[in-house]
């Protein structure tokens, strides 16, 4: 198999393609509003929207890069989780924005030359393993919460 096909088998399982965990689309599929910012009482934690932001700022990022594109992306790791403004319109919004870009990587990463990738395969495979750590925030959220079912059927 090559690095290519390995990667892409890997993008699809990050956003919606079932495999050892539940994909993100399926993480997030009907999360309200109030089940977006919803924090837990002790301990830290970010919710489920702060950890949406943060995946799409880092997606986002490499998209910018592997296009040359001239945006700016100086944020800090913190910085990166902070919701601008928290609505119902703007949580569907970000969570299209994620799909979108997730898209469109993985439309970068079917174009870029085999070389390349196997030159640097890091890029994608950081960000696969941290879409599937904070996938799995998600859903513990989600399980605090008592909105994540208890069973589960994905075949």
């Amino acid at each position: 198999m090559s690095i290519r096909n390995l990667l892409l088998e890997y993008w699809d399982s990050c956003m919606e393609k079932e495999d050892w965990y539940p994909p993100l689309q399926s993480a997030l599929q009907n999360v309200s509003i109030e089940q977006a910012v919803w924090k837990p009482a002790e301990g830290a934690a970010n919710s489920i929207w702060e950890n949406v932001q943060h995946l799409l700022y880092y997606k986002e990022r490499l998209l910018a890069r592997l296009r040359g594109t001239s945006e700016v992306f100086n944020l800090t790791n913190d910085e990166t989780f902070r919701i601008p403004k928290a609505g119902s319109e703007e949580w569907e919004q970000v969570k299209s924005r994620l799909v979108d870009v997730h898209t469109a990587l993985q439309s970068e990463l079917e174009r870029l030359p085999e070389e390349e990738l196997e030159a640097n395969p890091q890029r994608f495979m950081s960000l696969i393993t941290h879409d599937a750590y904070h996938t799995g925030q998600i859903i513990l959220l989600s399980k605090l919460q008592g909105s994540w079912p208890a069973t589960r059927s994905f075949e």
